[in-house]
């Protein structure tokens, strides 16, 4: 049997380094400019504008256009989750500036996989909800326990709705840094609304980092009994 030619030109969109550049920084799951991502995968913006259309031919990426601007967007979870599974087999890239460095490190602390939290944040809040018995890892998933329920509630998730999405509801995604489960599906995604919400977590510019706030320091302490 002759290999699927559709698997081949998946491997082909995501096999061009500039492409995969752009891909990795739409992780964020947020809309952004040919302009935004030229910069953030450090290319010439007529050259992303090149890749995206690519990208938006092959179904990986959908386009609205606003005014003069069009902005960009991963098309779905699923690519998403594709993107994340290649990233925790891959190797790391060679540093080799000190503005790397720091953006390595920043992303390796927090940041968003698409529409849920990552990184040292992200696997230490869910282990963090395993150790007070929120949460029971079950194979690929993350069970919510009784007290659970009642925890989610109280910190004002909405658990009838999150079940209600059609999508997973409690995914145990691998994180590529930690190589660890971190909380994905709707509760992963409810969980990471309410902490920007609450005003916890910022968003870095033009990056898929997270900073977390003094506000959030003390907050994830005192609920979460997390010190990061």
């Amino acid at each position: 049997m002759g290999a699927n030619p559709n698997v081949a030109e998946v491997v082909s969109l995501m096999g061009e380094s500039s492409r995969a550049a752009i891909l990795t920084n739409l992780m964020d799951g947020r809309f952004h400019t040919a302009t935004e991502l030229a910069y953030m995968a450090e290319i010439k913006p007529q050259t992303a504008s090149f890749h995206l259309a690519k990208l938006v031919d092959g179904d990986f990426v959908i386009v609205e256009k606003h005014g003069r601007f069009r902005y960009y967007q991963l098309a779905n979870r699923e690519i998403a989750n594709m993107l994340e599974s290649f990233l925790s087999v891959s190797k790391p890239p060679k540093v080799r500036s000190l503005k790397q460095s720091s953006q390595a490190k920043a992303l390796h602390s927090a940041r968003t996989c698409y529409d849920h939290l990552a990184g040292s944040l992200g696997v230490g809040l869910t282990n963090a909800m395993v150790e007070e018995g929120y949460l029971k890892k079950e194979e690929k998933d993350f069970r919510v326990t009784p007290s659970g329920e009642q925890f989610f509630t109280e910190f004002g998730l909405d658990m009838t709705a999150l079940r209600k999405k059609r999508r997973s509801f409690s995914r145990a995604c691998l994180d590529w840094s930690e190589r660890h489960h971190h909380l994905a599906g709707a509760l992963g995604n409810g969980l990471a609304k309410r902490l920007f919400e609450l005003e916890w977590i910022t968003q870095v510019p033009s990056s898929r980092a997270i900073k977390i706030t003094n506000k959030g320091q003390s907050g994830l302490k005192q609920e979460f009994h997390l010190s990061i």
